[in-house]
């Protein structure tokens, strides 16, 4: 997954900042495989409830998720603890675009700068 960046933050917002990106799996198999996609847990927070991104000077810490919907009620995991997971047959030439949608709560008290996360996609085929 390419990095993602949500942009401005403004935490006296009453609404989320949303993000989403793609990634697209190509096969060239025959007959085609069942690819399986999933998505990590936070190197922050080492969970999926939430994830969190720290801030790059100083403690605060910023709660958002990626999900696997775009009405963000499915939270793109692994598949354990309720998580979500994406498996589609990916036929030759039929390209597979994977949406990750991410989304930061609103309402958090943290202090401005630049806040990050780390995230590891895996591609089974």
């Amino acid at each position: 997954m390419p990095s993602l960046s949500f942009g401005v933050y403004d935490a006296l917002s009453s609404a989320p900042v949303t993000t989403s990106g793609n990634a697209v799996i190509n096969c060239n198999d025959n007959p085609p495989p069942t690819v399986t996609v999933q998505l990590g847990p936070s190197t922050v927070s080492g969970g999926f409830f939430p994830r969190r991104m720290r801030a790059a000077a100083g403690a605060d810490l910023l709660d958002y998720n990626f999900y696997a919907d775009a009405s963000a009620t499915q939270v793109f995991g692994d598949g354990t603890g309720g998580t979500a997971i994406r498996s589609m047959k990916v036929n030759k030439n039929q390209p597979w675009s994977v949406t990750f949608y991410g989304r930061i709560a609103p309402n958090q008290d943290v202090a401005p700068g630049g806040y990050a996360d780390t995230l590891t996609i895996t591609i089974n085929f």
